[in-house]
């Protein structure tokens, strides 16, 4: 097999899309109560627009174009992720192609990315737009390499479309150009490729990209920066403490994000070190000013911006190029990589095993210990005992609850649900005797709901001309919960 693989490298994105065909279906075979960032692509999918909250909408509107096509199913969330992310491994495999002349070191950089644990397994789990940044980062590591190894116009484009999608995906993606950006200036052998008349392509598709959310954003700024800014930076701490926070968390990060592949990656060329250590060459030098480059940028942010929360998610663009910079090293220090290939392809084999197991178990092991997860809240029930009480489908569901909110609207795909905290998207319903309005909300603990918000939904109740709903409060069973063990939800009718 190993032999296989060495002389069709190819073969591993068959191998690949095996593997993501089975996420696919493992994610089905689950319970379809939805995950937080699942909750929030689903409620959001229900209409367009160049902006939405504190995250870039590019997976909002890629996710609203599929549901719109497949319609509005956990099979149109799950099919949009699976492909996202195959598309990444693929893109990197042709970067790993362009950049390594070994065939088998191909594999082992494209198999590196399962070592990633926010790609192999928190983008599965739930991330989404963290996934957009993933697909981004390859496709821009492509561009960029194409690039500079044989320019086209086609390869300063990709390198432009790349860069656009990564700025409306996540905008800590910006790192990842810029750095880029810098490496190919200080390089002599590259720095001919930025002055290249070409790179106003590059510059225009990536301007026009960007400029429906950029303009958006300079409207929105608050809601757009309010959050982002309170995640990356303290509350009025002091210098001192402010920035040894933040090399903590930083260097906490990095270990987080590139640990576990640093550790599998010295095992597979534990005899080669010395060797790769001291080799060099051109996509070495390129590849490792890049990482060093966005380090150098976040200490810069840490000591100057006043960051010291720095997230391993956050640093997942930015250090997908550690597997292939780590093949560079191998390939220009001319090893043999047969054995490398081999304990990859086992470790390959192993991870993939092991993440499509916990996927699969998860929302069956946590009721054995007593600790229910998301997917074992019964909203499918809650939203039957709803059916039953109206003899029916509602003409609007309204909620101020986002993750309450993507899940009614998943197990109700024919009518639309408005939340509180998306004011722009006011639908259209229908109301009558036979298609009332119901108001949803909890506890987030699944503990006995707060008595009838008023705050939040009176503006509904006058704008419609509604009557003062009674509320109720149902207990279901968590599912495959243990005996007894129920988690409870409000609702109330309106009728006109």
């Amino acid at each position: 097999m190993q032999s296989l693989f060495s002389r069709r490298p190819h073969l591993i994105l068959a191998v690949l899309g095996t593997y993501f065909l089975l996420h696919l279906i493992v994610r089905l075979s689950i319970p379809n109560a939805l995950e937080l960032d699942e909750a929030e692509q689903m409620l959001l999918s229900q209409w367009f627009a160049f902006g939405y909250n504190s995250q870039p909408p590019f997976y909002n509107w890629v996710q609203y174009g599929v549901t719109s096509l497949v319609g509005v199913s956990l099979f149109s969330l799950s099919l949009l992720k699976c492909s996202m992310l195959f598309l990444s491994y693929t893109f990197y495999w042709l970067t790993a192609r362009l950049t390594l002349k070994n065939s088998s070191l191909v594999v082992v950089a494209t198999l590196g990315l399962l070592t990633v644990p926010q790609v192999v397994f928190e983008a599965q789990r739930d991330l989404t737009h963290s996934v957009a940044t993933i697909f981004a980062g390859s496709l821009f590591l492509y561009g960029f390499f194409r690039t500079l190894k044989t320019p086209s116009a086609i390869s300063y484009a990709i390198v432009g479309i790349a860069t656009g999608i990564g700025m409306i995906s996540k905008y800590n993606f910006a790192l990842l150009p810029a750095a880029a950006l810098v490496a190919a200036l200080i390089d002599t052998d590259f720095r001919k490729r930025i002055f290249d008349w070409r790179l106003a392509l590059t510059i225009v598709l990536s301007i026009a990209i960007v400029l429906p959310h950029a303009l958006w954003f300079l409207q929105h700024f608050d809601l757009a920066v309010d959050r982002t800014l309170h995640k990356m930076t303290g509350a009025g701490e002091g210098f001192l403490s402010q920035v040894s926070t933040g090399f903590f968390r930083f260097i906490s990060a990095m270990v987080g994000i590139a640990g576990v592949s640093v550790v599998i990656f010295l095992a597979l060329f534990a005899k080669s070190l010395r060797a790769m250590w001291r080799a060099s060459s051109r996509w070495t030098r390129i590849a490792g000013r890049i990482l060093l480059i966005e380090i150098g940028a976040i200490a810069l942010m840490i000591l100057l911006a006043g960051v010291d929360n720095v997230a391993d998610r956050w640093l997942t663009p930015l250090f997908l190029i550690l597997p292939l910079y780590i093949c560079m090293k191998a390939d220009s220090a001319e090893v043999d990589a047969g054995a490398p290939l081999r304990k990859s392809l086992a470790v390959g084999g192993v991870i993939m095993g092991v993440v499509l197991a916990v996927l699969a178990m998860r929302a069956y092991y946590g009721p054995l210990l007593g600790k229910y997860q998301r997917l074992n809240i019964p909203y499918a029930s809650f939203a039957e005992t709803i059916r039953k009480d109206i003899g029916g489908e509602p003409g609007l569901i309204v909620g101020y609850d986002p993750h309450l909110d993507g899940n009614m609207r998943l197990l109700m795909p024919d009518t639309p649900v408005q939340s509180y905290f998306y004011p722009d998207f006011k639908p259209k319903f229908q109301l009558d005797a036979k298609h009332p309005v119901v108001f949803v909300w909890r506890d987030d603990k699944g503990r006995t709901p707060p008595a009838w918000p008023e705050y939040y939904f009176k503006d509904v109740i006058a704008q419609n001309g509604l009557k003062q709903p009674e509320t109720h409060i149902v207990a279901l069973p968590y599912i495959y919960g243990q005996p007894g063990d129920t988690y409870q939800f409000a609702y109330a009718v309106a009728y006109p």
